[in-house]
């Protein structure tokens, strides 16, 4: 008789139990309710990345504290702390420009991958940065905070966001976004019209005017607007002192 082969016995090996992955760790935001601060908010809400927010209040001078200078040098906020950053260890950026491509890159989100793409939203970021920001930024100062009735320095700011809106309204009678498609450059110049709308309403720039309610409309951009609006308080004479003569330290 042939010989039966012995059959294999099935060794079951033993099911290994997944480990549950690990819960993102919070970044840490640096944060006043202020166009810049709103820049950082919304695109951490609108990139979904958990974070806690610690208020800086820019009016008791805590931006001159010596452990925020060693995350912001420039004693501004806003900043962040990323405990897991590069390499899986923590690093902090300053400058709002910075930090929107530094999220844009980690979350990969709202900041284009192709160079192309990538050129557009860096074009109008640095635009807002370099333009919108400051100008709006000093026209808001002389109009509202100024001791002096200064009638050219309203003037020449004044002018200068009109002019600036003009471009934005030209850039927008094209596209829906600055970039074409949703990013960073739209959520950096966003609070910043925002501000400019109490001197420089919009009804002149039916395109800018559009984007501006569209943006809006956005449940993150919601959020991040809303985040820290109680912290918000008419400015007194002592807080200008120390948001307005500042000198170097």
């Amino acid at each position: 008789m042939a010989q039966r082969r012995a059959r294999k016995k099935t060794v079951k090996k033993p099911t290994r139990k997944k480990s549950p992955k690990k819960a993102a760790k919070s970044l840490e935001l640096y944060y006043w309710p202020t166009p810049n601060g709103w820049k950082i908010s919304i695109a951490l809400e609108e990139m979904k990345l958990p974070y806690v927010m610690k208020p800086v209040n820019i009016g008791k001078g805590e931006q001159f504290a010596p452990a925020f200078l060693k995350i912001s040098p420039n004693n501004r906020m806003p900043a962040i702390v990323d405990p897991d950053g590069p390499g899986g260890r923590p690093i902090s950026v300053f400058e709002s420009g910075a930090i929107l491509q530094y999220l844009g890159r980690k979350s990969g989100k709202l900041y284009p991958a192709d160079e192309r793409g990538r050129v557009q939203v860096e074009e109008w970021l640095f635009w807002q940065v370099g333009g919108l920001g400051p100008m709006a930024g000093q026209a808001f100062h002389f109009l509202s905070y100024s001791q002096e009735d200064l009638a050219y320095a309203k003037k020449r700011y004044t002018d200068e966001v009109h002019r600036l809106f003009g471009v934005m309204e030209k850039r927008l009678a094209t596209r829906k976004y600055l970039a074409g498609a949703y990013s960073i450059a739209d959520i950096a110049c966003w609070g910043w019209a925002v501000a400019a709308i109490n001197f420089q309403p919009l009804d002149e720039f039916p395109a800018l005017k559009a984007w501006h309610e569209r943006m809006g409309a956005r449940p993150a951009v919601k959020r991040g607007y809303a985040l820290g609006a109680e912290l918000r308080k008419p400015m007194t004479d002592e807080q200008k002192k120390v948001l307005f003569g500042q000198r170097a330290r």
